[in-house]
């Protein structure tokens, strides 16, 4: 029957179509300005542009130019507080503190992680608008919006990925290394951390599926996952496929692409044989290769992401994230 996965944080009625392959023409006028934004040249890229593009298609409603103008706010304020002739270290230190520290630069209202939903399993709190209004975030929208700014403020930041994580690099030309700027709380963390706390095994980072700094291609397609969930939540496999391949072209060692891909199979054939038969003994000996093909091809890339040290959260380490929460509940509790 094939597998499920989830795939990033990110966390995270079928249709009886015809037997052939649904067509993507629904979704190709819908998704050809994402297929443009990883045509763009690297140094082309606009992060804030390709989060709105995302955020709009996900919540058509999305006010694209009160983001804009909020986004054209935040980074006065920060220039307001740089000093004269920075550096490009103290351009970052000026942009967290503007973002986390409460002072009149945030009217008394810093960015935080949002406790009340540590899953990310509400969509609504993954778009920027969301997050410029209410400055409660998670591992998708603040890193994110710290890319977004650091990119305007012309520093060397990209992203990087851990498991069920999201995170801003930023190279250090002076010391001659990358720093992780971990955005759910507005400071830094070192690589072992990352390894130690999310449990990467030394092929994952041997393969570079995480905390490599990625391309701005590759970024789009960090940018992408929330879509790819938005489309597994509706269940329309056609179009979870299509971003899918986008971000695998981009970054063909996009792990999280490849289990959304593998989901987009489940889906297909859910969708297009399953749900018409249940049981696989009334299911026509025409639909029978199809079904075995898109079950193969789920299992495939299930493997392909596992070879490359990408492995499926377990309940207990759900658990154990549950309960660092809780503690952190207690703690900032009067």
């Amino acid at each position: 029957m094939g597998r499920l996965g989830r795939a990033l944080c990110i966390i995270c009625t079928w249709c009886a179509g015809a037997l052939v392959p649904m067509s993507c023409a629904w979704a190709a006028p819908e998704l050809s300005p994402l297929r443009a934004q990883f045509e763009l040249a690297d140094d082309h890229i606009d992060y804030g542009e390709t989060k709105l593009l995302v955020d709009r298609v996900i919540a058509p409603e999305t006010d694209t130019d009160s983001v804009r103008r909020q986004l054209d706010q935040w980074e006065l304020a920060i220039r307001g507080m740089l000093p004269a002739h920075p550096t490009p270290r103290q351009i970052l230190d000026t942009l967290l503190k503007t973002l986390y520290l409460a002072g009149p630069w945030n009217q008394g209202r810093p960015f935080s992680y949002d406790l009340s939903d540590p899953l990310g399993r509400n969509p609504k709190n993954k778009l920027l608008a969301t997050y410029l209004a209410n400055r409660k975030g998670n591992c998708v929208s603040m890193p994110i919006l710290v890319a977004i700014l650091g990119q305007r403020l012309h520093l060397p930041v990209t992203f990087a990925t851990a498991p069920s994580h999201v995170l801003v690099k930023f190279g250090d030309k002076q010391q001659g290394i990358w720093l992780n700027v971990e955005a759910t709380a507005g400071g830094f963390k070192s690589d072992s951390s990352y390894e130690r706390e999310t449990n990467i095994s030394a092929s994952a980072i041997k393969n570079g599926i995480y905390l490599r700094p990625l391309t701005p291609h590759e970024g789009v397609g960090v940018i992408a996952a929330t879509l790819m969930e938005h489309y597994a939540a509706q269940k329309n496999g056609d179009a979870l496929m299509a971003v899918a391949d986008l971000a695998l072209k981009a970054n063909p060692r996009d792990a999280v692409a490849m289990v959304w891909k593998a989901n987009a199979y489940h889906l297909q054939t859910e969708q297009r044989i399953t749900s018409r038969y249940p049981n696989a003994s009334d299911m026509p000996p025409a639909l029978r290769e199809t079904y075995h093909r898109l079950t193969r091809e789920n299992l495939a890339w299930f493997a392909k992401a596992e070879a490359l040290g990408w492995t499926q959260e377990t309940p207990e380490q759900e658990a154990d994230y549950l309960q660092s929460i809780e503690r952190e509940q207690a703690r900032r509790s009067p």
